[in-house]
């Protein structure tokens, strides 16, 4: 009651009841879980749309029979080829360009463990076996499923190719700067830096000569001296925050009506777009876009 005489509810009905805390949750988990205790997801409407999809065109086979003769000369894949495809279309969807990234959220997904075909018991691949199995495949075998999305794209109309927009971005490479060598000698970068502070009368420069002599030097970044030993086909380029980073350009070509993507190159970081578009419009022609696409 209030000091004029009228009764109130209370005004925190809640204070008196407890939160509990983390420690008070925690519990061994049992050693024996039935299937049916697990908790259920209907998948993501969009992962299951496409798996009816390949599944109706025939993918796995199709996929399958691309890599037969190449796992005939390498030995058997470490990933299933049906399976390793969509793990990369899990990372395109999901926009995740790096192998760890695509085993992480594939792991932590029960909509993608049934998008990808894997039981509550199977062990999903880690990203060492995505890596492994790219590099196993040739890129003739991407681009044949590549062209076969394509096809099926077409046959559904998704396609009609009478309006194509192209655009090119850079992505970093998966390779250190600081591991670059002299396309002439060979030398790191680290040891060139020492022959020239020896030159300049450093007989043991430190590393703040080191620097100082790096500061100095024009054109330092060139692409014409340096390259890397592990990536000869990335470029030296300063990315849109600033920083310099070895690179490639990826450039896209896209059907503007459907947002389907119908061509991709990849060219030098360093090159300009008036360069690259040239082979982008050619690798549309190669595809022969009057028999996949609605041309007149």
């Amino acid at each position: 009651m209030t000091d004029d005489g009228i009764d109130k509810p209370d005004q925190a009905p809640y204070s008196r009841m407890a939160m509990g805390r983390r420690r008070d949750r925690a519990h061994t988990p049992g050693l024996w879980i039935a299937s049916n205790e697990l908790p259920a997801t209907g998948g993501h409407p969009f992962y299951r749309r496409l798996n009816q999809i390949l599944d109706a065109h025939g993918f796995d086979a199709f996929v399958e029979d691309q890599c037969a003769a190449f796992c005939a000369k390498r030995g058997r894949l470490s990933l299933a080829p049906g399976l390793y495809v969509r793990l990369l279309l899990i990372g395109y969807f999901e926009g995740l360009d790096f192998e760890r990234g695509i085993a992480w959220r594939a792991a932590d997904s029960l909509a993608l463990c049934g998008f990808l075909g894997l039981g509550l018991t199977e062990t999903l691949p880690d990203h060492s076996i995505i890596s492994r199995t790219r590099r196993l495949i040739d890129l003739e075998t991407h681009q044949a499923v590549f062209t076969w999305v394509l096809q099926v794209l077409a046959g559904a109309g998704l396609v009609r190719g009478k309006t194509i927009g192209i655009d090119a971005t850079t992505l970093e490479a998966n390779a250190a700067l600081r591991s670059i060598v002299r396309r002439d000698g060979g030398e790191t970068y680290q040891a060139f830096l020492t022959q020239l502070a020896q030159a300049s009368g450093i007989a043991t420069p430190t590393r703040a000569d080191l620097a100082r002599v790096d500061r100095q030097r024009p054109k330092k970044g060139s692409n014409q001296d340096w390259t890397h030993p592990h990536d000869p086909e990335a470029r030296i380029r300063k990315m849109k925050d600033g920083r310099t980073h070895l690179a490639h350009k990826a450039e896209h070509a896209v059907d503007m009506e459907t947002g389907a993507v119908v061509a991709v190159t990849l060219h030098g970081a360093d090159q300009g777009d008036t360069t690259t578009i040239q082979e982008t419009v050619a690798e549309l022609f190669l595809r022969d876009l009057h028999r996949y696409f609605q041309i007149g």
